[in-house]
């Protein structure tokens, strides 16, 4: 019965000791191999269906233009600077004849060290589009009921009973209200 806890006390003094050491080698220098600045790319958004337009965003890069392409892409996304500093940004729309799937982004900077920078844009596919929300104009979501009032056959046996019914209480109706107009009033 003592062991559970002691495994799982060994299991953390385990994890802080190696968190911080990997940690600190993914910061140095060493850990990036050649020493380049670290550029980030982010892709917005990060799935998107073919003929849709993503956003590329890159941090780090030193200069003030780079180029990205992906297999996704219709033409290659060419980057400028974005209106915050320290950023460039880029457009990019998918070909319509994409496949689904994963796509990998390369970005390349036009700086002196040409930092590259990746990254990945899932492609997919949808059926037929449906609303997300009801729509404000003429009807909104009463397409999806009213399709499925049109499948209905119509009155059945109990309609028509029913029906008949009210038209025979107002047919009496009628026929006592006339019977009390002809009626002379007695004083």
């Amino acid at each position: 019965m003592r062991s559970i806890p002691l495994t799982f006390c060994a299991a953390a003094v385990a994890a802080a000791t190696l968190v911080p050491a990997s940690a600190t080698l993914a910061d140095s220098p060493a850990g990036h191999g050649d020493g380049r600045s670290r550029a980030t790319l982010t892709i917005t958004p990060a799935s998107a269906t073919p003929g849709a337009e993503v956003d590329l965003r890159v941090e780090g890069c030193k200069g003030k233009e780079a180029r990205g392409s992906s297999d996704a892409f219709v033409t290659e996304a060419r980057f400028s600077p974005a209106a915050d500093r320290g950023a460039l940004f880029a457009e990019a729309r998918i070909r319509s004849d994409a496949e689904p799937g994963d796509y990998d982004v390369r970005v390349v900077c036009k700086d002196s060290a040409h930092t590259e920078v990746s990254g990945a844009l899932t492609v997919v596919h949808r059926g037929r589009p449906m609303p997300v929300a009801p729509v404000r104009a003429g009807g909104g979501g009463t397409a999806v009921l009213a399709d499925k009032a049109a499948q209905q056959d119509g009155p059945g046996t109990a309609h028509a009973v029913t029906g008949l019914a009210l038209a025979a209480v107002a047919a009496v109706a009628v026929a006592l209200r006339s019977v009390r107009r002809r009626r002379p009033a007695s004083d």
